[in-house]
């Protein structure tokens, strides 16, 4: 059984969330706090949390770097807060995906089966498929039905993040660093022309790419 930990000070929230998460077989332990949430986590481990960042002690924020100093469980943020800077402070300082508040409970759900099974393959080197396309992480090799693609240095890294994170929103600052280095973290132009060139080679539609996809004004997610 997968647990969860839900950290919310909204009761119907909390309420409505177990009774979702219950009916789906999963554990449930829940927190009002950030200072409840850090103990909580420390104490049972669970396999992800959902995390409201308007708590009454601490920012949301401070509670995923305090989680990240020790642990890399999945955290799924669940917010009012829409705007862009708040999903990228909050992405940057470690959590997998962010889902704003009212939502729907499907998409939850769909989205939590995405971070568990990024969270269950990341230490592997899988074979992924994109399309018709075939990805062997371990070989570092990337085949279509007309042949082998290939991709520069830089392409690679860039897919190899994304596949490594299906369904992971991975935000713009993160993908440059790792690709790029910390002193262009803030070149998004430079990760426009790489996207572009990855689509052309990988997507069957480049124009309306089904797997690469873009997250305006924050990032890209790999939809498997």
């Amino acid at each position: 059984m997968t647990r969860v930990l839900v950290v919310d000070d909204e009761p119907q929230i909390v309420r409505a969330l177990r009774i979702n998460l219950a009916a789906r077989s999963y554990e449930v332990i829940t927190a009002s706090t950030g200072g409840q949430a850090l103990e909580a986590a420390a104490r049972h481990h669970p396999d992800l949390i959902l995390l409201d960042l308007g708590l009454p002690d601490l920012d949301g924020v401070e509670v995923i770097k305090g989680l990240r100093g020790w642990t890399e469980v999945p955290i799924i943020i669940l917010s009012g807060r829409s705007q862009s800077t708040a999903k990228v402070q909050a992405l940057d300082a470690g959590a997998d995906d962010y889902v704003t508040k009212p939502f729907n409970v499907d998409e939850l759900f769909a989205r939590v089966r995405a971070v568990a099974r990024r969270s269950e393959t990341a230490d592997e080197a899988p074979v992924v498929e994109v399309g018709e396309v075939v990805v062997d992480l371990a070989a570092h090799r990337v085949s279509s039905p007309g042949g082998e693609i290939r991709l520069t240095p830089t392409e690679w890294a860039l897919l190899e993040i994304l596949l490594r994170n299906p369904g992971r929103l991975i935000t713009q600052r993160e993908l440059i660093r790792a690709i790029r280095g910390p002193k262009y973290e803030d070149a998004a132009h430079y990760l426009r022309q790489y996207m572009a060139q990855l689509r052309r080679k990988i997507e069957a539609d480049p124009a309306r790419p089904r797997h690469l996809l873009t997250e305006p004004g924050m990032g890209y997610r790999f939809a498997p």
